[in-house]
């Protein structure tokens, strides 16, 4: 499924942002579904991740009690709700379909254009 990211931008540290992710060519979303994000000259790195019946969900501890990982009720989009936002937050957000692989959630498929989001201190 091609994927598309939105509502990334500039905040200010300390303020919020919603980032959402819908399917190009599906009529819905597949769970299990993830967020992640990459910035310049680095790997890109595993932020939040839903299982498939949406009811539990994992963060990155670097995320972990400020952004919240969601999907809604026709699984046609999913969200990230990024609070208290920091500098170091501050990345290209891609959203993707996901397996737990030896604990870890996987990212498969292909990646979409992804959102910025930069955060200004």
């Amino acid at each position: 499924v091609k994927l598309t990211e939105s509502g990334g931008g500039l905040a200010q540290a300390g303020g919020s942002l919603r980032l959402s992710c819908e399917p190009q060519d599906a009529p819905s979303l597949t769970l299990p579904m993830g967020w992640f994000r990459q910035t310049p000259g680095k790997e890109r790195e595993f932020v939040a991740a839903l299982n498939w019946n949406a009811e539990i969900t994992e963060y990155a501890d670097a995320v972990k009690g400020r952004f919240i990982i969601s999907i809604d009720n026709s699984k046609k989009t999913m969200y990230l709700q990024m609070n208290s936002l920091r500098p170091e937050d501050t990345a290209v957000y891609y959203c993707a379909e996901v397996l737990k692989r030896s604990g870890a959630w996987t990212p498969f498929g292909s990646w979409g254009q992804g959102t910025p989001v930069t955060v200004s201190s």
